[in-house]
């Protein structure tokens, strides 16, 4: 039997005890405002954020709860980030909330439940911990998004994504219990190890996978499993989408290296293969669906299929004719574009609760419409963050595009390079809605005159949150460095 090594679950620990506690204290709370939840739950996040940043600068791994749970580099970048999305969203999203009688205690307790979520679910090193993870981290959501209970649109999109969300899930745990009866283990280890044997039934372990890639692809937002995307990022209350299109992106990621990667690693020519084409499709129909968009949230949710698709395709470079050599360069790349297409997707759905006051949602695009004349450093900031989704240097968007590209072209193989052309013909496709937004900012005449008038927080972060997507276009090497060490220390075993 081995050892249970509490300390691994210190963070999560932390959290769990501290969102029971936010929920009674929030019980005596009379401000309107909820500012002591808010700054109770915003102080537990930058506790847990400390931690998992000193451990991952410890760059030790550990295994505990009887080696369910793993503690290493890349589990402890990925939730150090998550937890500063979580923390960036929650202030983004706490005006909003005021202003719409939605800002109860429950919204702090569920986005603490979905980061708990996220934690458990980039330290998992069992079956088990991946679904249990990604169960506390879907139910928060989906209740998250049924919030303004009195809204016919937001309750239907809560009824989508748990009817969709349901299923996804099953697809993953079936693919998972086949896995375990192939290889008689749910410990990723020994699932592993197993598969290397080269003794087991191919045919069981490819089927296994489908489903496995399915649920994953469900969860990334991917095509063809992307069709809650666009209609629950349009229904959820703009503060909720903020939460869905942010940090579980990075616990999508975090699962898939898990799973994948760390686990069936010998089957990655089987899943690298449906990779590419999930990327393609997701390149094809979120680009071009896109286009014909009117309500911004929606265009941004096709936008974020696109996107996923990049990073699909760097994760079906890993292995290249039996030989993992190109694995760091290609999942290092993917992690670094899945963090900054995190922090510009925090700062582009920020951006539009920022506009929005009571009464008016600031959904569509020509609600953007002479923007730049209203507010010009809110037009400046939207600006850097389309630039960046479109890959325009010199953001970070464009940094990202191009190490996916570059760990495809790395490959020395026709077919990896083909890909990369595709990808980027389809980006130029993307440019063109991304563009269109700057240009109705700039040069339509304004339908609403109504003057930006916020508070100061907000637009501060909201600044900070653009120099940070045009500093790390800049510089991107020392972000670059972390997600690079992180994936090399778990391809090497810790």
């Amino acid at each position: 039997m081995q050892a249970m090594n509490w300390s691994v679950v210190y963070p999560e620990l932390l959290l769990l005890v501290m969102a029971c506690v936010i929920t009674l204290v929030d019980l005596w709370v009379r401000d309107p405002q909820r500012r002591p939840t808010l700054w109770l739950t915003q102080a537990t996040l930058a506790v847990v954020a400390v931690m998992h940043l000193q451990a991952f600068d410890a760059g030790a791994s550990q295994v505990g709860m009887q080696a369910m749970l793993v503690a290493d580099p890349l589990g402890h970048l990925l939730a150090a980030f998550a937890a500063l999305a979580m923390m960036v969203s929650i202030a983004y999203a706490q005006p909003y909330l005021a202003t719409r009688d939605m800002l109860k205690g429950e919204f702090f307790t569920l986005a603490l439940f979905v980061y708990l979520g996220i934690a458990v679910m980039v330290s998992a090193n069992n079956f088990l911990v991946v679904y249990l993870g990604l169960e506390v981290m879907s139910l928060s959501l989906y209740a998250l998004t049924a919030l303004r209970r009195d809204h016919g649109v937001a309750t239907e999109a809560a009824m989508k994504y748990f009817v969709l969300g349901a299923l996804a899930s099953g697809f993953l745990l079936y693919g998972l219990s086949m896995m375990y009866g192939a290889t008689g283990s749910l410990d990723l280890g020994e699932v592993l190890q197993a598969i290397a044997t080269g003794r087991i039934n191919r045919e069981v372990l490819t089927f296994g996978v489908v489903f496995v890639v399915a649920g994953l692809a469900f969860k990334l937002g991917a095509a063809p499993f992307h069709m809650w995307v666009p209609d629950v990022y349009q229904g959820a209350p703009t503060a909720v989408t903020l939460l869905i299109g942010g940090a579980p992106k990075l616990a999508a990621f975090g699962i898939t290296i898990r799973l994948l990667v760390e686990g069936m690693a010998g089957l990655a020519v089987d899943w690298q293969q449906m990779f590419v084409v999930l990327a393609v499709a997701s390149l094809v129909v979120g680009n071009f669906a896109a286009i014909a968009q009117s309500n911004l949230k929606r265009m941004l949710a096709y936008s974020t299929i696109a996107q996923m698709g990049f990073v699909l395709l760097a994760m079906s470079a890993g292995v290249v004719g039996g030989s993992a050599a190109p694995a760091p360069n290609a999942y290092s790349s993917a992690l670094f574009y899945v963090v900054t297409y995190v922090l510009t997707t925090l700062g582009t759905f920020g951006l539009v609760l920022y506009l929005s006051r009571e009464g008016f949602e600031s959904e569509e695009i020509a609600d953007l419409a002479g923007l730049a004349a209203r507010a010009p450093w809110v037009a400046g900031v939207m600006t850097v963050f389309m630039f960046s989704l479109a890959g325009v240097p010199p953001m970070v968007g464009f940094y990202a595009k191009l190490a996916v590209l570059q760990a495809l072209v790395a490959t020395n193989q026709a077919a990896y390079l083909w890909l990369a052309v595709v990808a980027v013909l389809l980006s130029l496709v993307g440019a063109y809605y991304y563009l269109r937004i700057v240009k109705v900012m700039y040069f339509d005449a304004p339908a609403d005159r109504t003057p930006v008038v916020r508070g100061p927080g907000v637009g501060a972060l909201l600044a900070l949150n653009g120099a940070a997507v045009l500093l790390f276009g800049v510089l991107p090497g020392g972000l670059m460095n972390l997600c690079r060490d992180a994936i090399v220390k778990v391809l090497a075993g810790g």
